[in-house]
């Protein structure tokens, strides 16, 4: 075994040490209808499905894996919206939703989580370490002084790009 956490089993322990905090992040995400499958704790469940399935995984903290968790928790999300906006099941479904963490959610669109997701990976050609500091914070909600110890930058440095990054993909997302 290397630096990192890569085998199962030491997997298996951040992800206990780190389970109810990550079903915490991931009502920051939940449907407003209660009736829905995708609630936190499923949310929380298939991200680490997608986690262990994948081969190579490998992290070198709980603040990493943290990450990692709440990139496979972006992806199981944006998943789910895409497979109902397939299955063209009703109207517009709302999810909860912010980048203001010290808000209460507010409901988004299924289509503007959708944008909001091609324009973080837009963010992320462009600029990796601000999608990388909206990623953690937003899907992660990781501190400031979390997101700085992770990408090895001051929080000051997290700040301008947690603003910037706010602010370009407000403007993407309202030109989708």
């Amino acid at each position: 075994m290397t630096n990192g956490f890569t085998d199962q089993a030491h997997l298996d322990a951040l992800f206990g040490a780190t389970y109810e905090e990550l079903r915490r992040l991931a009502v920051l995400v939940k449907r407003r209808d209660q009736s829905s499958t995708l609630n936190p704790t499923a949310l929380v469940h298939e991200a680490w499905i997608k986690l262990s399935g994948s081969n190579g995984i490998s992290a070198s903290s709980e603040l990493h894996f943290k990450r990692i968790a709440a990139r496979a928790m972006r992806q199981v999300l944006i998943d789910h919206v895409r497979r109902r906006k397939t299955a063209k099941r009703g109207g517009a479904d709302d999810f909860l939703v912010t980048m203001n963490l010290s808000a209460e959610p507010v409901a988004v669109a299924e289509d503007e989580l959708l944008a909001l997701d091609d324009s973080l990976d837009k963010l992320a050609q462009m600029n990796p370490r601000q999608a990388a500091v909206v990623e953690s914070r937003f899907f992660g909600g990781l501190e400031m002084s979390e997101v700085s110890e992770l990408l090895g930058i001051s929080e000051a440095t997290v700040l301008r790009d947690w603003r910037a990054a706010k602010a370009w993909l407000a403007q993407e997302v309202r030109r989708s």
